[in-house]
């Protein structure tokens, strides 16, 4: 679907047509330059210690992060090893994947329209968990809540970590960022 020249992702089209337009009038900016925009979603899953019991397990956490990513994930590994925790230098603890360009925006349309609606007891997200300098930091119980997971096929439900890094300057413009993209924030 994303290998089609001709196709453009869902947000991306929204984000040029409308949504550019709203933060320069609400915000004032002078320059088209000026309006934040996203830059990349990095996923993150941490698969701890039942990495260390099992190594197979970081694999499958792998293989789903990939699935749901739509690109290779690449593996996280221990910079140095913890006799306490029973890790070795070079152990697989975890995944990870950074999405840029039409991916990053197809997998946010189906964050906010597909998966965090499919969270249990689902109340909004924290609109607080900004870092200052215009990123979004928000995690997710278990991974099967995206469609592309069989939930049959899943050895262990996984946490997730998800970060939306946008070009914004403070909190104040990349939540209105978000805001226009439908982020479901319950502050």
């Amino acid at each position: 679907m994303l290998d089609n020249a001709t196709y453009t992702p869902r947000l991306k089209t929204e984000f040029r047509e409308k949504i550019r337009a709203a933060m320069k009038e609400e915000f004032g900016y002078k320059n088209d330059m000026q309006i934040p925009r996203l830059d990349k979603i990095v996923l993150n899953i941490g698969c701890g210690a039942a990495a260390v019991k099992d190594s197979k397990k970081a694999k499958s956490a792998q293989a789903d992060l990939t699935t749901i990513a739509g690109q290779n994930a690449v593996m996280t590994k221990a910079k140095k090893s913890i006799a306490g925790f029973r890790v070795r230098e070079d152990m697989p603890l975890g995944t990870k994947v950074t999405l840029r360009g039409d991916r990053m925006y197809e997998f946010l349309d189906r964050l906010i329209t597909v998966a965090l609606p499919r969270v249990r007891d689902f109340r909004g997200v924290s609109g607080t968990s900004f870092d200052g300098r215009g990123n979004y930091a928000m995690g997710i119980k278990e991974h099967i809540v995206f469609p592309e997971i069989d939930f049959d096929k899943i050895d262990e439900a996984w946490g997730m970590d998800i970060v939306i890094a946008t070009t914004a300057d403070n909190d104040a413009e990349a939540k209105s960022l978000l805001t226009h993209f439908n982020m479901p924030f319950n502050s």
